[in-house]
């Protein structure tokens, strides 16, 4: 059966929400940006290093990870003195991976 023939199957999605769902997905597509936002949707917020100390990841490749997620607006920041402390800004992202983690092939 090619493409062009197989069945239309309707998941009852909009187009919106496919193009949200495929914006976090896309944006989270990563090991270690799956688990800051479990561990961001556990915590209100957490520094740089709190994060990089639980995930065991060092700071430079996280504020990287980190940097990217808020500038697509997953995440927020505020400063505090040296500290720069994210939180989770989007929490649909959490709905999204709560999905996947319930799939069974997984």
């Amino acid at each position: 059966m090619t493409a062009t023939t197989a069945p239309s199957v309707d998941m009852g999605l909009s187009v919106e929400k496919m193009e949200k769902v495929a914006f976090i997905l896309k944006t989270t597509a990563h090991p270690t940006r799956i688990a800051i936002v479990q561990l961001l949707a556990a915590n209100d917020s957490l520094s740089v290093s709190d994060i990089s100390e639980r995930l065991n990841v060092e700071q430079s490749l996280l504020s990287h990870h980190l940097t990217g997620m808020k500038l697509k607006g997953i995440l927020s920041s505020t400063r505090d003195g040296k500290n720069i402390y994210y939180a989770l800004k989007m929490r649909e992202v959490i709905d999204v991976i709560q999905c996947l983690a319930a799939c069974t092939f997984l």
